[in-house]
């Protein structure tokens, strides 16, 4: 059964929560964070980038940099730029972005959940990553990035949920996004007593977005109880930040792909060879994607085609096979352009789906790819299927939303 406990955030103080939050620091191109760092002293990425403050520079994950990072997460409480509540809480938080709602709850899990099995897995994660996030923990202790999950739907949870959003929240705030972020604060004893209890009968829950910062919560907690025999269970290394979302909130969208270069074959030729696993038709549209399942989208010297995968060519019982981005690769990047790896073959980028078709387009006639291919966008009941399995999807094969901004709600590893 899931444990999801409530947690004393350290968090912006209400004026300054719409200076302070900030984007993951990978969504920052060089010149843009040296924009934010220089325009907004409450900014978040002060902390994460703590080199900007002194000007001098150290080296990315080393032991150096980390204990500058908490240095400078220390000043900012020091400065009362962040609070921290006095009792443990969960905290409601909602996004807004475009015509989508996101409602869910932040709290914290365990890391025998993950351990377990209790914690669903789809994504394969690197040693290398997991052991230089165990490192920041480790020194900085504290996660200010929650892992996203998702739970079967409860009626109950809902019930509060809607109830909580009657009142005014303790948070806001509109990004320069144009997304709306609110949280409410959840402190009273009957609410926090249902949530647990609620999260407590959810047999299985699943991590959405955050293999690798669920990895190293782990790692870390095992390292700490090899060095502490007596350890309770209940000190903070044994638990990670989370955001919890139902599964009907979370909005799966697709990852495609665009191939810098063919090789030694042109664009008629490499058509030519598809056709033997699909069925091609060129579109007459500025714009297409897919529009169901094994149905891929291929741009090529300025025009669209649909690509629908001939029956027999995958088995339809095989969680990992059955999915486009598998049948893409299988059957077309590895075959055909010798594209065997996608982790490390530099021919290949990826794409959100977010950005929608339009970018595929763009990538190729900017000539930043040759050609580009879009996926019909994986579904949960198919997530849920390659977790349950024990199965991995292939890298990069989902982008889900919402993405929740650093430093909002942050959880102390030093209790």
């Amino acid at each position: 059964m899931a444990t999801v406990i409530p947690f004393k955030a350290i968090r912006p103080e209400r004026d300054k929560v719409h200076l302070v939050a900030s984007r993951s620091v990978d969504g920052y191109n060089t010149s843009e964070l040296k924009d934010k760092l220089a325009g907004n002293p409450y900014s978040f990425l002060h902390v994460i980038n703590p080199d900007f403050e002194d000007g001098i520079k150290t080296k990315p994950g080393s032991r150096e940099r980390l204990h500058k990072i908490k240095k400078r997460f220390k000043s900012f409480i020091n400065e009362k730029v962040f609070l921290r509540d006095e009792k443990p809480c969960y905290y409601l938080y909602r996004q807004v972005k475009q015509d989508n709602i996101y409602i869910g709850i932040i709290g914290c899990t365990s890391i025998d959940d993950y351990l377990n099995g209790t914690i669903k897995i789809h994504e394969q994660t690197l040693t290398q990553r997991e052991e230089k996030l165990k490192d920041y923990l480790e020194v900085c202790e504290f996660n200010a990035e929650p892992v996203l999950f998702c739970y079967p739907n409860d009626t109950e949870i809902d019930a509060l949920c809607a109830d909580v959003l009657t009142y005014h929240p303790d948070y806001d705030f509109t990004t320069t996004d144009k997304v709306r972020h609110s949280v409410w604060v959840i402190d009273k004893s009957k609410s926090i007593k249902l949530l647990q209890e609620r999260f407590a009968g959810i047999p299985s829950i699943y991590i959405a977005d955050g293999h690798h910062r669920s990895a190293s919560s782990a790692l870390l907690g095992r390292l700490k109880r090899s060095k502490q025999k007596n350890f309770s269970g209940k000190e903070a290394f044994n638990y990670y930040l989370g955001v919890f979302f139902p599964e009907n909130q979370l909005r799966i969208y697709d990852y495609n792909r665009i191939i810098k270069d063919l090789g030694n074959i042109t664009t008629d030729a490499l058509l030519e060879k598809i056709k033997d696993k699909f069925e091609v038709s060129e579109i007459n549209a500025e714009i297409f994607k897919p529009g169901k399942k094994h149905e891929l989208s291929m741009y090529a010297a300025g025009k669209w085609y649909s690509l629908i995968a001939k029956e027999g060519v995958y088995k339809s019982d095989d969680p990992v096979g059955s999915l486009d981005a598998s049948i893409l690769t299988n059957y077309i990047l590895s075959p055909l352009l010798g594209i065997h790896d996608l982790k490390i073959d530099k021919r290949v980028g990826f794409i959100s789906g977010i950005k929608g078709p339009e970018a595929l387009k763009a990538a190729v006639d900017n000539g930043k790819a040759e050609i580009a291919f879009g996926l019909f966008p994986v579904t949960m009941e198919h997530l849920k299927w390659i977790a349950d399995s024990n199965n991995i999807m292939p890298p990069k094969s989902t982008w889900v939303e919402p993405k929740m901004r650093s430093g909002l709600l942050i959880y102390s590893l030093e209790d």
